[in-house]
């Protein structure tokens, strides 16, 4: 087990380690993204009070448009609006969930984040969290949504910040404060990801109830690398059972 408020770097060799044995008898990447999840939720524990101190853990990955299942492209189309609906792009997709609310066990049940269309710099720009988790890991918004041939092996051999929001309450850039952020007493976000061969972005994305200080946060952006070992294998086989798309 792990505490967020006492996390060595020998925790941090540790913690990758267990991750990199993950998935080994995962079919698709959105299984391994459930070992995954479940792994950082289940794994990190408030030692004063011995209960998680992971409110929400999701892992996300950009996906193109044209390759999600109908329902998923419904999903994006809605939240995009009529008006930019003139092309492909890409959408950053939910591939796994796991949290102290039961309804938050499942993709299929996010109302909000299931696929969230990134048509345009334009439309990053209005979304602050998204925007804000693309700056923080030193990325360029376009090199997300429009991946350039000639730089993605460049991109994906490049190890990437962390995400880190160390006071949630009343940030800017974490969504929801009435319905989630002080109901759930989320104090601290923290994300980390990187590049595949693809071109595609993955991120995991982690809400907790104990405070994360920034040199915490920052043991984490290695552990990107051990993630992308386990979901590497998987780039051609995303969705469980093609329920979500190619």
């Amino acid at each position: 087990m792990y505490d967020f408020s006492n996390f060595t770097t020998a925790d941090a060799v540790r913690c990758g380690r267990e991750i990199r044995s993950l998935g080994s008898n995962a079919l698709t990447m959105e299984e391994a993204a459930n070992e995954i999840v479940h792994f950082f939720y289940d794994s990190f524990i408030e030692k004063h009070s011995e209960t998680r101190s992971c409110v929400l853990v999701r892992l996300f990955k950009t996906h193109d448009y044209a390759a999600l299942d109908d329902d998923l492209k419904a999903f994006a189309q809605k939240l995009l609006g009529k008006a930019d609906n003139v092309r492909d792009f890409k959408c950053f997709t939910l591939l796994s969930t796991c949290g102290v609310n039961a309804e938050w066990g499942s993709r299929r049940n996010s109302t909000g984040h299931q696929a969230i269309p990134l048509p345009s710099i334009r439309i990053v720009e209005k979304i602050p969290m998204m925007r804000n988790i693309i700056k923080q890991m030193g990325l360029e918004i376009n090199s997300v949504i429009n991946p350039d041939p000639e730089i993605i092996m460049d991109l994906s051999q490049k190890t990437f910040s962390v995400f880190h929001i160390p006071d949630a309450l009343g940030c800017p850039y974490v969504p929801a404060q009435e319905e989630f952020v002080k109901p759930y007493n989320v104090k601290s976000v923290l994300g980390f990801g990187g590049v595949l061969p693809s071109g595609n972005v993955f991120v995991v994305i982690i809400f907790a109830k104990t405070p994360i200080a920034v040199e915490i946060a920052n043991c984490f952006a290695p552990m990107a690398l051990n993630v992308k070992m386990v979901i590497l294998p998987f780039e051609e086989a995303v969705f469980d059972r093609d329920t979500g798309g190619n």
